[in-house]
């Protein structure tokens, strides 16, 4: 008895720790002999806003029972993107699906989220504080998450760049300003 408790709070906890937000609900309906039969669609973003983000899709008759089945896809469907210093990405990054395109720019302290609704809510529950992000195309709230979410899995850390080189991370950083500063003297 004690033990089941225990697990269930734990999974309670584990299920706390996310943040989850409603980025659109379609209302769909289908024509019957007796009229018409309505179903809805949610498309939901999950984050724990320390670098872990997911998305999900959820079908159902009520409201409710599609967010529900959307949050357990976006929490099925988490990625992790690594963050410079828990705020901002690391470079600019672009990414595309179908007739989505988003541009993502880090950004310097204080400059807050700029990015247009469905874009907003994947950095909040990212828990990211500064970027400046601009949609092109399609402003389908899907089209424009999944193809956030394609340039997110392009974001690299500078020690997973350095891993793959097989250098230091001091050698790359050093390697980036030496870079800044020449393209400053050439102006």
């Amino acid at each position: 008895m004690a033990r089941e408790h225990r697990e269930r709070r734990d999974r309670v906890e584990r299920e706390s720790e996310f943040t989850d937000k409603l980025v659109h609900i379609n209302r769909v309906a289908k024509v019957v002999k007796g009229g018409r039969r309505f179903g809805f669609a949610a498309l939901v973003v999950v984050g724990d806003e320390k670098g872990r983000v997911g998305f999900g899709h959820g079908k159902a008759r009520e409201v409710p029972e599609a967010i529900r089945k959307a949050t357990d896809a976006a929490k099925r469907g988490l990625i992790r993107v690594p963050l410079r210093e828990g705020r901002t990405l690391h470079h600019d990054v672009a990414g595309r699906h179908g007739a989505g395109r988003v541009y993502l720019r880090a950004a310097p302290p204080g400059t807050g989220i700029i990015a247009g609704g469905p874009m907003r809510a994947v950095f909040e529950t990212l828990g990211m504080q500064d970027v400046v992000a601009k949609s092109l195309g399609s402003s389908n709230p899907y089209n424009m998450v999944r193809a956030t979410f394609d340039a997110l899995k392009r974001q690299d850390s500078p020690r997973s760049v350095a891993s793959r080189r097989n250098i230091k991370v001091s050698a790359l950083q050093a390697r980036r300003r030496e870079g800044g500063e020449v393209e400053a003297q050439a102006d």
